[in-house]
């Protein structure tokens, strides 16, 4: 049952969203539409996802520091039909994971960023540059010249470590959510939103590391020293960069300074998962496009139906995959934001309700100019 928070808490404009989620409910309503589409489309991400954890990782392990990695999407198969299938662009799109990686760098944000900046990291760093350009005179004339370059490439290699790590619980996680359902285990929105809790919950602890091997030795450039863990160091940062802020998307507005279509301040960017507007999907130079496209290859046959039955059929799909894949975004948003929560939700203390209000109101702020209210029609 919703709790009633005292009246002088509960003047939020998005005030019903806040008791939702106090009560354990979700962003999105409870349909069985809703509910079909959701874990459908999470049954489809998951098995990209498990893709783009295993590219990310294979880059971050055994291209380091390559400057021109030209087969770094093969994962070290390269093969004359997999090249062939690459150049025809039927693949994989791991360009879009990339992308997610280098929003997260620069946004940065939690202990990660921080540690990445810190002189132990430096000196960890030092170490594995000096081993790997030993014997590549040009490296060594580079590094010589721009000693902070070949630093942000290995901070950057670290992020698809990371994001890799993030993305490889998260696949394991959608997937079993879709067994869930199919089992008739799941059957409601709030059931989805509590299975992924659960899930970001048991991973909360798991720490973050990244070792990379050069010589046969290995350098612990993440080490389980630094203390950095999946929830608030690397799953946090990611909702903040992917599903809040993002990036503005080349030809939907104008970079030009003078135009003033892009806020100066990062913290105020509202271009992510949650606030895109799904018809342009498809358009060049929108990344999502990737991410629709990739999804598309692997939409459960009860999703496909669904679209089919729908509107213009898959004539438009990448815009239905859109829709479901905002409205599965929205149920891992409210996940995250109860695991976070200061307080238990069913506290009885006013002084902890009154924080874990003030918490949720403070995402709702930023919410206000997102699709929220469009998903619950």
């Amino acid at each position: 049952m919703t709790k009633t928070l005292p009246l002088a808490t509960a003047a939020h404009p998005l005030e019903p969203f806040i008791q939702k989620l106090l009560g354990a409910e979700a962003l999105l309503p409870d349909s069985e539409t809703n509910v079909l589409e959701v874990v459908g489309i999470l049954k489809s991400y998951g098995v990209v996802l498990d893709a783009y954890s295993k590219n990310l990782i294979y880059i971050a392990d055994h291209q380091f520091l390559v400057l021109f990695p030209f087969f770094k999407y093969f994962n070290g198969q390269v093969t004359l039909p997999r090249l062939l299938r690459h150049w025809w662009h039927d693949r994989i799109n791991f360009e879009y994971a990339e992308y997610c990686m280098k929003t997260m760098l620069w946004h940065g944000g939690g202990q990660m960023d921080t540690y990445l900046d810190s002189d132990d990291f430096l000196q960890r760093c030092g170490a594995a540059i000096a081993a790997k350009i030993k014997s590549n005179p040009a490296m060594r004339g580079l590094h010589g010249l721009f000693p902070d370059f070949l630093p942000e490439q290995v901070r950057q290699l670290a992020y698809y470590s990371a994001l890799g790590q993030f993305w490889r619980v998260m696949s394991d996680l959608f997937i079993d959510l879709s067994d869930a359902y199919d089992a008739g285990r799941v059957t409601t929105i709030p059931e989805v939103v509590a299975f992924i809790k659960a899930g970001l919950v048991a991973a909360a602890a798991n720490p973050i590391t990244y070792a990379v091997e050069i010589g046969g030795k290995p350098y612990d450039l993440l080490p389980k020293s630094a203390g950095l863990t999946f929830l608030m160091d690397v799953a946090v940062p990611y909702v903040e960069a992917v599903f809040f802020r993002g990036t503005p998307f080349l030809g939907t507005v104008s970079y030009n300074a003078q135009a003033n279509q892009i806020s100066v301040d990062q913290g105020r960017f509202d271009y992510g998962a949650l606030y895109a507007d799904p018809l342009p999907i498809g358009g060049a130079g929108i990344p999502p496009t990737l991410l629709m496209q990739d999804m598309r290859h692997f939409l459960p046959d009860y999703l496909t139906a669904f679209y089919e039955s729908q509107g213009r059929g898959l004539d438009d799909v990448r815009v239905k995959i859109c829709q479901s894949f905002q409205k599965s975004m929205f149920c891992v948003t409210s996940a995250s934001l109860q695991g976070l929560l200061p307080h238990p939700a069913d506290t009885t203390q006013a002084a902890e309700q009154a924080a874990n209000h003030e918490f949720l109101a403070a995402w709702m702020d930023r919410l206000a100019t997102s699709r929220l209210e469009v998903v619950q029609l």
